[in-house]
């Protein structure tokens, strides 16, 4: 154990329990599922004690990540690895390779970093949780067995399979030709995974048997996706409205996190190629009450059980996709990891201390602790490169930025940008995410597309319908209460 890390946790626990009063007394309800009380009941003194956090990343997650934690009273240095023009303006950024568990090892011991925060799937799936552990650094993520819920699809659903965790229909193929009788078990659209990582590009949904079949030989044959498609995930298409739900596990317990909805599909109206996702908001009303006690009670429990029982016990940040359909909520994928960009509207609702919160899942503190949030809704869009998901060009002069961010309760953060001479430029698909908060969600939303206005470089796309689905939903209710207000006091005859 790191000794400077564990006083400092040791003395914000003090300051969160003065009275060391225990994990039942001031949670009387003793349930995990209890979101209200996980989520409001916390409010954190400031801690005077500070110490050094590493952020692994380089995306728009990491700038949100980063940009938390810069807030924390308990931070005195925020590093980031390798990160990216925007995040530079917050924190130092380091380079290092993050295909290797040591070298990030090796970078964490070289800058006394008593946290780490692990932003991407890829160095969680090599190991680099086992990697701190075996050399005594405090890090945020689930060891390298754990992430094989996210490293093999085929995992997670053999998984899901064995601890009766609601799911579609699945089959597995390990060759072409097994892989083309596995289509004539479903109807269509079906969906069609990768096993392994794909950087996002390896699941497809297929409306026609044609596209079925060529994904099936771009994937087995002509390998686009290397060895990530040795294996694929055959199952059947599920209907309905999705959304994202994360929690935080620790040692012991976990917190639920506000719930998101992303929009992945490179179009309005959910059209085109799916991408790593265009867009997500958050919004309480995206789930009901009993929604979030059936996504905890049958979906998030029994997979941190399962995981224990199988002796890979998760801990860290558990995302959970999911489908609302008509004969329930099932599980569409896991990843192992924050979502992006959901990451960067949940930031902008939390009010916690992030570090606090990190520090508690460390310290088997999260029933104690909870986290406190922010009623008002965010929306992030997304400003993507011309022909992105497909190949695109970089180094593309980036204006606006300051402008864009004039405003109050905007954020713009950077997810594929890079510096020339004194230009920010862009170096990824996904360039920046414009993320607003407001009082409403469709006032969030206006705020969003102005600061988009503001921005521009050559080929820059992004969907002008993101938390659309959110606005009109809650325009409906709305419709719904007035008409029955009108039924409850007719207006009197003449």
């Amino acid at each position: 154990m790191n000794h400077a890390f564990q006083k400092r946790i040791s003395e914000s626990s003090r300051r969160r329990n003065p009275a060391g009063m225990s994990a039942a007394a001031q949670n009387p309800s003793g349930t995990a599922c209890d979101f209200a009380a996980l989520t409001k009941r916390f409010s954190p003194d400031s801690v005077s004690s500070s110490m050094n956090v590493l952020v692994l990343g380089s995306g728009g997650r990491e700038h949100a990540l980063v940009w938390k934690l810069r807030e924390s009273q308990l931070t005195e240095r925020v590093i980031c690895a390798p990160g990216n023009a925007g995040i530079a303006q917050a924190a130092e950024c380091v380079p290092v390779d993050l295909k290797s568990p040591a070298a990030m090892l090796e970078l964490a011991e070289r800058l006394d970093a008593e946290l780490t925060v692990v932003g991407p799937e890829a160095p969680l799936v090599a190991g680099v949780v086992d990697e701190f552990e075996r050399g005594g650094r405090k890090i945020i993520g689930p060891g390298k067995a754990a992430a094989s819920l996210e490293g093999s699809k085929m995992f997670a659903k053999e998984f899901m399979q064995r601890h009766n965790i609601p799911t579609a229909r699945f089959v597995v193929a390990d060759s072409h030709e097994s892989a083309l009788k596995a289509l004539s078990d479903f109807g269509l659209p079906v969906v069609i995974k990768a096993d392994g990582l794909a950087a996002g590009k390896g699941v497809v949904v297929a409306r026609t048997r044609e596209e079925a079949e060529k994904t099936l030989d771009d994937f087995m044959n002509r390998n686009v996706l290397g060895g990530a498609a040795e294996r694929l995930v055959i199952e059947e298409c599920l209907v309905g409205e999705e959304v994202s739900f994360i929690v935080l596990a620790g040692t012991q317990g976990f917190v639920p996190l506000v719930p998101t909805q992303d929009h992945k599909a490179v179009f309005d109206n959910d059209q085109g190629p799916n991408t790593g996702g265009m867009g997500a908001y958050s919004e309480d009303t995206i789930l009901s009450d009993a929604q979030r006690d059936e996504i905890l009670r049958r979906i998030v429990q029994p997979t941190l059980d399962g995981m224990a029982k199988e002796g890979a016990p998760f801990r860290g940040f558990l995302y959970c996709g999911l489908m609302l359909t008509s004969e329930g909520i099932k599980v569409l994928e896991y990843n192992v990891r924050l979502g992006d960009p959901e990451t960067q509207p949940i930031m902008m609702r939390l009010r916690s201390d992030l570090v606090d919160l990190l520090a508690a899942s460390l310290e088997g503190k999260l029933g104690v602790v909870g986290a406190r949030w922010s009623p008002n809704p965010s929306v992030c869009v997304v400003l993507a490169s011309e022909d992105y998901p497909g190949k695109y060009e970089t180094g593309k002069a980036i204006t606006g930025l300051e402008a864009a961010e004039a405003r109050g309760g905007v954020k713009v953060f950077h997810a594929g940008t890079a510096l020339r001479e004194r230009d920010v430029v862009t170096a990824g698909g996904r360039v920046l995410g414009v993320t607003a908060v407001a009082e409403d969600l469709g006032s969030a939303v206006e705020k969003a597309y102005t600061a988009v206005s503001k921005i521009h470089f050559d080929g820059m796309h992004y969907r002008s319908d993101i938390a659309a689905k959110g606005v009109r939903r809650l325009k409906a209710a709305a419709d719904v209460r007035n008409s029955d207000r009108r039924t409850e006091n007719p207006a009197p005859s003449r």
